[in-house]
């Protein structure tokens, strides 16, 4: 590497702490300002530890895709959700991570999935079977209870929200990587009330799990389906997967596989809220394609719910930024990043720079229709290279058919704030609930 490289710059920051307070104060703002006055590679500093901001697409291409085996997890990821999925697909490298997505990829292959639509269908059926003409509703309480309610039945085979310690558990974690808290930067093994309820929590969704795959072990594996769980109880008996291995990873689905597609879900219903004429335009593709229900074979061509769903993704990232660690001396956008470096990669920076988006704050889907002329990598609400979300197709496809079934019955406008605080944790959540007003269709009228 050629010796007038330099370190990327970055902001001063004050002793010991580095750039914790801003940071914790808007981490978004954060970026964003560290992106518009030090370039789209810089660096910061938190609690002594040096970090690298990566917000240009170019950089964030070479990170997850060109370069990717240069680039790890890294030690602030693994050590923050080791104790839930250090074993998991999420947080593992090297051999154990391939060996693990050899495994579970069955589940999510194309086939496999359209077979799932039926009780994504079912599921969102029996939610709007609950909503009334009229009625106000909590749309990320809702979208949360459904996609629980789909992952249960189509992954595990199960009712998980017969059980509270699913949903428990999914709060507890969120409250411990609150970053707008001061104390989510603080080392978890510090008892506070936050990580002693995260601990008890955790315990509680683990020993579940652990009966849950119990109980399958106890069936004939003629009788046990071909489910995810299904799937992993049968590496486990054959041992090529271990008890921590399957357990980290049914939690990872648990809690990653529902909350960001509710968190998908409650962000496009926000900005359709924000937007009739979208509404309008979804519901005539829909009722066109879609007939008496969404089916597996439709999906494809809800070509505008698809762009809507990209947009709202653009807007707001439920994974709103990505961690990865050198692992040796690299060169990203002209600057030298050492080996050890933590990096983050913030989907919310990227989404919404000028540089790569026309009017990057307003919702406008057409963006997403045709060619388009924005780096491949100024978009990446999955991540992606090697790494990228497997759960991708099931979450769009989950996405999909959930707003088709919800948009078949009723139009909606927004009840609350058009601007809701957003809370930086695990995933980007809403800090105030984002509220619809629903109005049952009169389809006769719609046809005419």
């Amino acid at each position: 590497m050629s010796s007038d490289v330099t370190y990327p710059p970055g902001p001063r920051g004050l002793p010991v702490i580095g750039n914790t307070v801003d940071l914790s104060r808007d981490i978004f703002a954060f970026f964003e300002e560290l992106r518009d006055e030090h370039g789209r590679v810089a660096s910061y500093e938190v609690f002594g530890t040096h970090a690298c901001m990566v917000a240009h697409p170019d950089a964030v291409q070479q990170v997850l895709l060109d370069d990717h085996d240069a680039f790890e997890k890294g030690e602030v990821l693994t050590r923050n959700l080791a104790d839930a999925m250090g074993e998991g697909l999420f947080v593992t490298g090297g051999e154990q991570w391939q060996n693990q997505r050899t495994q579970v990829q069955p589940a999510f292959y194309r086939n496999r999935l359209n077979t799932y639509v039926p009780e994504m269908r079912a599921t969102a059926e029996e939610t709007v079977e609950q909503w009334r003409d009229g009625m106000v509703v909590d749309v990320n309480h809702w979208m949360t209870k459904t996609t629980m309610d789909v992952l249960g039945r189509t992954l595990f085979g199960v009712d998980v929200t017969e059980n509270p310690v699913v949903s428990e558990a999914s709060d507890a974690i969120l409250a411990r990587f609150d970053t707008s808290r001061f104390w989510s930067f603080l080392p978890d093994r510090l008892p506070t009330p936050t990580n002693r309820r995260y601990r008890r929590k955790l315990d509680n969704l683990q020993t579940f799990v652990d009966e849950l795959a119990q109980q399958r072990r106890q069936q004939p594996p003629e009788n046990r389906g071909d489910d995810l769980l299904s799937i992993l109880v049968g590496f486990l008996e054959a041992s090529d997967l271990t008890q921590e291995e399957l357990r980290d990873n049914m939690v990872t689905f648990l809690f990653a596989g529902h909350e960001t597609t509710a968190l998908g879900l409650t962000y496009t219903l926000l900005c359709l809220a924000q937007h009739p004429e979208e509404q309008a335009a979804l519901q005539e593709e829909i009722d066109t394609i879609c007939g008496e229900a969404v089916a597996a074979e439709d999906l494809s061509e809800l070509e505008q719910t698809e762009r809507v769903i990209n947009e709202a993704l653009r807007l707001y990232p439920p994974v709103y930024m990505f961690f990865r660690e050198a692992t040796r001396d690299v060169e990203l956008e002209g600057y030298h990043i050492p080996e050890g470096t933590t990096l983050v990669l913030p989907q919310w920076a990227v989404h919404r720079d000028p540089a790569w988006w026309d009017y990057p704050e307003s919702f406008r889907p057409d963006r997403f229709e045709g060619d388009t002329d924005y780096p491949e990598y100024a978009y990446f609400p999955f991540g992606g290279g090697p790494r990228h979300c497997i759960g991708m197709r099931f979450a769009r496809m989950e996405m999909k058919t959930v707003l088709a079934t919800i948009l078949r019955e009723f139009t909606f406008e927004l009840a609350s704030n058009p601007d809701p605080d957003l809370i930086a944790s695990t995933n980007l959540k809403p800090g105030e609930q984002i509220q619809i007003e629903l109005h049952e269709r009169d389809k006769a009228k719609d046809v005419s």
